[in-house]
């Protein structure tokens, strides 16, 4: 099966749907509106770095980096449709996302790790910090 990658910066109307569907699938969108098409192209926008991977005439993956640009970036969103996954096309998307940081000059790269994910982030390079916890601020 042939996979494309590719970074993206403007999104095509068709790749803010499908990063929409990607996002949705993973359970991290909530119910829709009006304004998603143009909030995921945001996000495209405003990231450091975001990759997509195509197949089949479809977006079965994507990844981005956050990032000030200068010193540190952290990766997230990395997702693959569960019919695509176990063919190594996250393996791709994390390692694209290191390799552009990288050559950016970015030196610090971090990420958190959902569940279930560890393994898959050991696999890339990613180690624990020791005494950290990631953490969140939740909305009011």
């Amino acid at each position: 099966m042939q996979v494309d990658y590719a970074f993206i910066t403007e999104p095509t109307a068709q790749q803010a749907e499908s990063v929409l569907a990607l996002y949705r699938v993973q359970g991290w969108w909530g119910p829709s509106t009006d304004r998603d098409r143009d909030l995921a192209a945001a996000i495209i926008r405003g990231s450091h770095c975001f990759v997509i991977a195509g197949a089949q005439g479809r977006l079965v993956g994507m990844g981005r980096a956050i990032s000030d640009g200068v010193s540190d970036a952290y990766i997230q969103d990395v997702v693959v449709d569960p019919a695509f996954r176990g063919r190594g096309i996250g393996g791709r998307i994390v390692g694209d996302l290191v390799d552009r940081l990288r050559h950016d000059g970015i030196g610090w790269i971090g990420l958190g790790a959902e569940a279930g994910t560890h393994d898959f982030y050991r696999r890339a390079g990613f180690a624990e910090i020791p005494g950290c916890t990631v953490m969140l601020k939740k909305a009011p």
